[in-house]
């Protein structure tokens, strides 16, 4: 039996999640670095935070600096929820290392892109939601409100996107007071995408679809289905809540691009089959994605 490493000793990640970390941070870095702190875009989160109190201060302070100051106090709160010492150590590590970059980029020869406020508002919050996407994927967060926002989705169940929205209100009432509020109000659209971006990447695009589907004639819709898409089904029993009769039911999963010819399938199968279908976020098995 082979020795567990240095890294699942400590608790710290493999290589291979430790190399999406640090592809993370650097987009993050760059988001902050290139497009929302020159453009005083305070879309909420540590760095947000850090951006206006940086310039409250009355002599220079980096950004970078200030975000890990800021995430001090809120260490404690990641390894109390979410992992205990192994998640702190690794939300640590992070956090010096965005930070870090963020300070190296603000004092390179990189320069604001444009002076578009849109421009920088909308490649800013991709940038960034790309960048916690692929942190969020390696197990890790940059810290900040990013604890936060993950609190709320575990807690509550909710969106990535709208963890983000409520965790980092405060801040963007400060942007506010301090930039004025029509900067404020890019803030809000930079935060959102981030958080769209950010669930995007991190969950994945393989969107599939289930279809559940009340038929009298189950054995017919079930055979079209197996014998022209190729798909495998569960079939189970159920009682109608207006008859009281028992009615079969077939449960699908089937692709996004599917969804057409299964309805086709069915309307002509059985034009009077009761369906419906939904979202299936990841979907893992035969004919789909394999578990890593």
């Amino acid at each position: 039996m082979a020795k567990p490493s240095i890294l699942s000793k400590l608790n710290i990640g493999t290589w291979r999640e430790n190399a999406w970390l640090i592809l993370g941070c650097v987009f993050q870095a760059l988001s902050v670095a290139v497009f929302l702190g020159p453009a005083d875009i305070a879309s909420g989160g540590a760095s947000g935070l850090a951006i206006i109190l940086a310039r409250q201060f009355p002599i220079p302070i980096s950004i970078g600096l200030l975000t890990f100051i800021i995430n001090l106090p809120l260490f404690w709160l990641g390894a109390h929820y979410m992992g205990g010492w192994g998640f702190l150590l690794r939300t640590i590590i992070t956090v010096i290392l965005y930070t870090s970059l963020t300070a190296f980029f603000e004092n390179t020869a990189l320069k604001p892109l444009t002076q578009d406020l849109m421009l920088n508002t909308l490649f800013g919050a991709v940038v960034g939601g790309i960048g916690g996407g692929i942190v969020f994927y390696a197990r890790a967060t940059t810290g900040g409100t990013d604890i936060l926002a993950l609190l709320l989705t575990r807690w509550r169940g909710l969106p990535l996107s709208q963890g983000y929205l409520i965790s980092d209100v405060l801040v963007i009432g400060l942007a506010g007071l301090v930039f004025g509020w029509e900067k404020a109000l890019y803030a809000v659209i930079a935060l959102y995408v981030g958080g769209v971006t950010a669930e995007a990447v991190s969950e994945g695009v393989h969107v599939s679809r289930t279809a559940l589907i009340i038929s009298e004639q189950p054995e017919n819709v079930a055979q079209a289905i197996l014998s022209q898409m190729g798909r495998g089904l569960t079939r189970w029993s159920g009682v109608g809540g207006f008859t009281g009769q028992d009615r079969p039911i077939l449960f699908v999963v089937i692709s996004r691009a599917e969804t057409a010819m299964l309805k086709h399938i069915v309307a002509t199968t059985d034009p009077s089959a009761f369906v419906v279908i939904s979202h299936a976020q990841e979907v893992y098995g035969e004919g789909f994605r394999k578990f890593e």
